[in-house]
């Protein structure tokens, strides 16, 4: 029997294909309101489909399986996907063919989403909505373009591809990790630039209809002096000035661009003040354990319930019924293949978002 409990805020991960009685034990304690899946935690679409359910069953409502899957060098699972191409093969066929492109965009969108909820997966870490000020290596050909019309363009039209295959969309890195050049997974990186030029960087996050956002592990020190996912002046102007009332996800607490803040159980706290619905500790089963052992926070049904919503709705096409005969799916993995052909082989990225 499922345990009832509502969504707590700490999202945390595995460390294989297969729960273990420790794992079955974090994810059923009540701070427990999701788990992120890595390259690690796939070895089939089927092994995969039977990880899910297990997981699903742990509890009702059931916990929100997530992964960062965006295509190029960010995609968790390979074998028996369909290869995604890097967003900057599309931000390239945008310059060569505007006609064709958002078209394009809405298609990678549906195949990517339509793939992870036919094998039970809820939620995507996509679309990356950082500008390519050609400064950052770990954003890179992450990044759909340079210009912001161009992002918000692709990025919509990707979006809506998630959406009809059911899931939602969440938004990264706020308020935007392309212009600085240090990697927030070993760093802790800085943006120098005043607020009147990271408006550019705002605009996908201003302008696009998103269901939750992942703030940066960078610091903007003309802003706050605090990275944006520990900052009560970024995640403010985010609530207040976007008016954005979806899911906040804090950036993984356990990378270097975290450390400012203190240890885990400080990180946690200070991600929590700042207005993060949901807290990722991945990489590390330890620290996940004294979190779930020693953090203290007061149950916020509200953020609870912003988490509850990127659930998929209960029969959405694309987890219950498989996609061999959907016109929609043969089309746009074609366009997938000959995008995915023009990103270089690449070997899997280590990222955690």
């Amino acid at each position: 029997m499922s345990l009832n409990l509502p969504h707590g805020p700490l999202m945390i991960d595995l460390a294989g294909p297969e729960l273990t009685d420790a794992e079955r034990r974090r994810l059923s304690h009540p701070s427990v309101g999701g788990l992120i899946l890595f390259a690690r935690n796939y070895a089939s679409p089927e092994q995969l489909s039977r990880l899910t359910a297990e997981v699903h069953a742990l509890r009702s409502p059931p916990l929100l399986i997530a992964i960062d899957h965006e295509g190029g060098r960010v995609q968790r699972c390979r074998e028996g996907f369909t290869r995604l191409p890097a967003m900057r093969r599309l931000g390239g066929l945008w310059e060569r063919d505007p006609q064709r492109a958002p078209a394009a965009a809405r298609e990678i969108g549906y195949v990517l989403a339509a793939e992870l909820r036919r094998r039970g997966v809820d939620l995507s870490f996509t679309p990356v909505l950082d500008l390519d000020h050609g400064r950052s290596g770990v954003i890179g050909d992450r990044s759909f373009h340079r210009h912001p019309h161009a992002v918000v363009l692709l990025a919509g039209r990707l979006i809506e591809g998630l959406r009809a295959a059911g899931m939602k969309a969440c938004g990264k890195h706020f308020p935007g990790h392309g212009w600085t050049e240090a990697d927030s997974h070993v760093a802790v990186p800085v943006d120098e630039r005043p607020l009147d030029e990271i408006e550019q960087d705002l605009r996908p996050f201003r302008e696009l209809p998103l269901d939750a956002v992942m703030p940066a592990h960078v610091i903007y020190p003309r802003v706050d002096s605090r990275p944006a996912g520990f900052s009560p002046v970024w995640l403010a102007k985010l609530r207040e000035e976007l008016r954005f009332d979806g899911a906040i996800f804090s950036d993984d607490l356990s990378m270097q661009g975290a450390s400012v803040a203190g240890d885990i159980l400080d990180r946690a706290a200070a991600a929590w003040r700042a207005g993060c619905d949901m807290l990722l500790v991945c990489n590390s089963p330890e620290k996940a354990d004294e979190v779930l052992e020693n953090w203290r926070f007061d149950f916020d049904a509200r953020r609870s319930a912003r988490v509850a919503k990127l659930l998929p709705a209960p029969g959405t096409p694309c987890g219950t019924r498989g996609l061999e005969n959907d016109p929609r799916y043969l089309a746009a993995i074609e366009t997938a293949a000959e995008l995915a052909r023009q990103t270089e082989e690449e070997p899997e990225s280590t990222l955690s978002s």
